[in-house]
């Protein structure tokens, strides 16, 4: 049986989500904890991923990187959360706020992988299902499946 996409581009370029209402809560619990982590120090290392090194090579070209770009990728960032913020209950999106749940959920994505250490040899079916962490690994999976749905969405 072929399911219709829970995440799908409509007539006049909307973006229709159709997510149940205790998924729609889980994006919306996540939001205000990576919020409270865009305001910490740039070299936390839950914040790694979120914020890279651009120069490895050059600490004073990197320095100057971080003074210059780092104010404006946490804006960006929490301008995005603001959008999801604000739409975690619509059923459509505008093109607009697509991209700012595809920047939220990667950027909640990318910190939750900085947590596990994730890298792309994990894979997540192999994992004991009595691992300390289970939890977070499924969170992340969810997440992942939620992203590739907004990505094919924007796509078409």
């Amino acid at each position: 049986m072929l399911r219709r996409a829970r995440i799908r581009r409509v007539r006049g370029g909307m973006i229709r989500i159709d997510l149940p209402e205790h998924e729609r809560e889980l994006v919306q619990r996540v939001l205000p904890q990576l919020r409270e982590l865009m305001t910490v120090d740039a070299d936390d290392d839950r914040t790694r991923r979120l914020f890279p090194v651009a120069f490895p090579d050059d600490e004073e070209a990197e320095g100057e990187y971080r003074r210059y770009m780092h104010s404006e990728l946490v804006s960006s960032r929490l301008g995005a959360l603001d959008a999801v913020e604000a739409t975690v209950d619509a059923k459509e999106l505008t093109e607009e706020q697509a991209v700012a749940w595809l920047q939220s959920i990667n950027s909640v994505r990318l910190v939750l992988g900085s947590l596990l250490d994730v890298s792309e040899e994990l894979e997540l079916d192999s994992l004991p299902v009595d691992d300390p962490q289970i939890e977070s690994y499924a969170l992340y999976a969810y997440l992942s499946m939620l992203l590739g749905e907004l990505v094919e969405a924007l796509s078409r």
